[in-house]
Parts: structure tokens; C-alpha cells; sequence
């Protein structure tokens, strides 16, 4: 990291002030809500192929995934949208979401929340410093769904049940891909 004046910061590839696994992922903080005065966060996020987050509602920031890499596939409210390097998908504050790998190569995305700094405190909660500066091995067994819910409600993180659409067929698809 280069400090180019008191408040440019110049990260290169792969660099960060932080790196955790989380859930399966490899998160490196590029910009902290204190850098931002709480404004926003920005992480760059690698997930292995197969590798998802369990679907779940932000009541109080909204985020937005800029895939760098990869092969990915967003449930947002019932839809499903494919994205590949170069997609963005914006998801504002209180709609139920999820993504998933489904290429073959880890996948790199650049995921923000406005406002930031709740994310990071998730994070830092049910992370792990990383070893490495690639994705994490897979989880062994399933991860404890009980405790990643209560930590993220205290966030304001919801994990409902899984959605019912009219298009039940290819959400059941989406969810059963995307459970751990």
C-alpha cells in the first residue's frame, strides 16, 4: 500500500489493508468505512468455483458486486442474473439476494456497501486472518447456519427462508446450488 498524500491511498493487485477467510471466501479490504468517513466499504471478495453466500437481506446498507473474474449467478428477489467479468449488479438495502461461482476458475468481484463498516465487523467476526492471498480451502461440513444467522442479524444481516416464486422450478435450482 502507497500513501500518496494524506488522503489518496494507492492499493495494487492483490493488496489490501486486511485479508480474511470468510465463509469459504477470500475478502481483502480495499477501502475502510473509517477511510470514508463511513460513507462506504469496498472488498475485493474471491470465491472458488461452487463457492456462494447464503441468501440473505440487507436492512440497512445496499451493495453492489463489479465482477472482475469469473462466472457468476445472482439471485436478486426471485430473478436470476448471469454475470460475468466486466457485470455489474447493484442491490440496494432490503432485497433478498445471493450469488454463486458457477465457472470452473475461482471467481474476483469487487463488492461495496453504502454505507460501509457493518460489513467489516461481520467479517472480522466470523473470519479468519487468510494464510495465503487465495481462496480458502473448502469447508469441511456444513457451516453453522445458527451462528452465521445470529451474527448477522446484530449487523442487521436477515437469512430468511428460501424464496418461493412464481418461477419456483429455477429457484429451487438457485437455492439448492447456492446452500452450503
Amino acid at each position: 500500500m502507497t500513501l500518496m498524500n494524506p488522503s489518496t491511498t494507492h492499493l495494487g493487485s492483490g493488496e489490501g489493508s486486511k485479508s480474511l477467510w470468510v465463509l469459504g471466501e477470500l475478502v481483502t479490504y480495499k477501502v475502510t468505512a473509517e477511510q470514508t468517513s463511513g460513507a462506504y466499504s469496498l472488498f475485493e471478495v474471491v470465491t472458488r468455483p461452487g463457492g456462494s453466500s447464503s441468501p440473505h437481506i440487507q436492512h440497512k446498507e445496499d451493495e453492489c458486486f463489479y465482477v472482475l473474474e469469473g462466472e457468476f449467478e445472482f439471485l436478486n428477489n426471485g430473478g436470476v442474473v448471469e454475470a460475468s467479468a466486466g457485470s455489474l449488479v447493484y442491490v440496494p438495502r432490503g432485497n433478498l439476494h445471493t450469488y454463486k461461482n458457477v465457472g470452473s476458475e475461482p471467481g474476483r468481484m469487487l463488492v461495496s456497501q453504502t454505507p460501509g463498516g457493518l460489513h467489516e465487523r461481520f467479517f472480522e467476526e466470523l473470519g479468519e486472518e487468510a494464510q495465503r492471498l487465495t481462496a480458502p480451502p473448502a469447508l469441511e461440513g456444513q457451516p453453522d447456519i445458527r451462528r452465521i444467522a445470529m451474527a448477522a442479524a446484530k449487523y442487521g444481516i436477515e437469512m430468511p427462508p428460501p424464496p418461493q416464486t412464481r418461477n419456483g422450478y429455477r429457484t429451487a435450482m438457485i437455492n439448492r446450488r447456492c446452500s452450503r
